[in-house]
């Protein structure tokens, strides 16, 4: 592609190229070299020649000069925090995967570009790889933003081999590091909780989770936790809402997608709605788990419930197998606490329910500092009500979902979820106008849309480190205060494509 003139970017560049943005993934070093946002599939530093000298806008600079390095785990001698890296430059590795030096490093190529590049003072790409299963080359490179070379230093490392360092920090007023807590050294890309900067909770479920939740905290000073809410993995049902049984169930022996006729399959249009992918879940014991990821989103998924006679790990009972990723809750510095993920997540996959206390929308309408909200609105959606976008399968529920009092049914949702004082890890997911995830209405004990849970799944992959967040869907002046005007808050997701408010 290269010598056909085939690349996005066939002549390099430096700063950022127009459509690769901060946090853009690749899963193979030949993906950015089709790009052009790193022209090496081997060499870790990629760099202008001396050929570039004459043309415009480089009049007067020093070449050879850098345009992108990528950190990898390579070297031994790399050391990163994040913001500031310490950068081992090229040759002398013996390159049998154990990063050790063999020979001393000279001021040629790629070195000789990074010490110009100081001098001259551009800006340098920089892309970080670590070791990722679900990537078809066992690695994923992250786009981490630009950086500036501000020192440079020969010393010997840890073999006692003359290594070139090269300090560099990265530029300000960029988006934030998907991975600004991670040590990259020889690609880790996660640490024991124990070992967490800023740890003040090890666990905010206390181990109701199948997984533990820590929590982090690197703003506050005094450090604190999150407080004020009591866990709670499932959806609390006070006395005086009553939900319907449903007497119906498939009788699929084993797993429904091995079914040639399951009356759950029906439901959903003839179609289960989820596809099944062995994960592995224990290096130690090579142990997988079938899970099962939402083929797109839907008006309302119709799951097996306790009448069906299937496994309890069929893949129909996706939203009931509880939490299957890696989670992190930790705080920010302008939207209180977040959630990220530890493990890279794939498109459809389930993340979590949103919990906390059923309630009728008339019992909250009073409750204007309560934050932790949600509507049950999947009837209005299968409607297409207030600008809601309908989905996939709206027509074939519209008539499924009949009862005898929807024609007189309210415009707006009859009952929420009130995760203030009540709720799991989903109450510290934040909105963004880009989100990666969705939300999903889930029925399966019974079949009232207006007491469906609130299921949220992932609408991209999903890097480590990155934050989770879906849109929370507000209209603009749609919050009215107790002096009956129109309450703003400012949008801080940081999206390209923000509105700049939240409501």
């Amino acid at each position: 592609m290269q010598a056909t003139n085939a690349v996005l970017y066939p002549e390099k560049r430096i700063g950022h190229l127009p459509g690769v943005d901060v946090g853009v993934q690749f899963y193979s070093r030949a993906e950015m070299v089709v790009l052009g946002i790193h022209g090496h599939w081997m060499k870790g530093i990629d760099y202008m020649s001396s050929k570039y000298e004459d043309k415009t806008g480089y009049q007067g600079l020093t070449f050879p000069l850098a345009t992108s390095i990528v950190m990898s785990g390579v070297y031994e001698d790399d050391f990163d925090k994040a913001d500031e890296i310490i950068y081992t430059g090229e040759g002398g590795n013996n390159f049998l995967g154990n990063s050790h030096q063999k020979t001393n490093q000279t001021l040629v190529g790629g070195n000789l570009a990074l010490k110009n590049s100081k001098d001259n003072g551009n800006p340098i790409r920089v892309i970080r790889g670590h070791k990722d299963k679900d990537s078809y080359t066992g690695k994923v490179y992250t786009y981490d933003g630009l950086y500036k070379v501000v020192d440079c230093l020969s010393e010997k490392g840890v073999r006692g081999h003359f290594v070139f360092k090269f300090k560099l920090k990265r530029l300000e007023g960029q988006l934030p590091l998907t991975t600004s807590q991670v040590l990259f050294k020889r690609g880790d890309v996660h640490m024991p909780i124990s070992e967490l900067p800023g740890l003040v909770c090890r666990d905010i479920s206390y181990g109701q989770e199948n997984l533990p939740i820590p929590a982090t905290n690197l703003i506050d000073n005094p450090p604190v936790p999150p407080f004020g809410f009591v866990y709670s993995k499932t959806l609390q049902i006070p006395e005086y809402i009553k939900i319907p049984a449903d007497s119906i169930g498939c009788n699929c022996k084993g797993d429904c997608s091995t079914s040639k006729h399951c009356l759950c399959a029906d439901r959903n249009g003839s179609d289960l709605p989820y596809v099944s992918r062995q994960r592995k879940v224990s290096a130690k014991h090579a142990t997988c788990k079938k899970i099962g990821r939402l083929v797109e989103p839907k008006a309302v998924v119709f799951e097996c419930g306790a009448n069906c006679s299937c496994y309890c790990n069929c893949v129909n009972r996706t939203s009931q197998q509880g939490l299957q990723y890696r989670l992190e809750v930790f705080k920010t510095e302008l939207k209180g606490w977040g959630v990220r993920t530890w493990d890279t997540i794939l498109p459809g996959a389930l993340i979590c329910e949103y919990t906390g206390v059923l309630r009728r929308n008339e019992e909250v309408e009073c409750l204007m500092d309560n934050k932790y909200i949600f509507d049950i609105d999947c009837l209005q959606t299968i409607k297409g009500l207030d600008g809601r976008k309908q989905r996939p399968g709206s027509e074939l529920h519209m008539t499924s979902l009949q009862d005898e009092h929807d024609s007189e049914a309210c415009q707006a949702p009859e009952y929420c979820i009130d995760a203030g004082s009540v709720g799991n890890i989903a109450r510290f997911i934040n909105h963004s106008c880009q989100p990666n995830l969705f939300i999903q209405c889930v029925l399966s004990s019974h079949r009232d849309i207006k007491l469906a849970k609130i299921m949220l799944f992932a609408a991209d992959t999903i890097p480590p480190l990155q934050e989770l967040s879906y849109d929370y869907g507000y209209c603009l002046d749609s919050i009215i205060g107790a002096d009956g005007n129109a309450v703003k808050l400012a949008c801080h997701c940081g999206a390209s494509n923000c509105r700049k408010w939240l409501y």
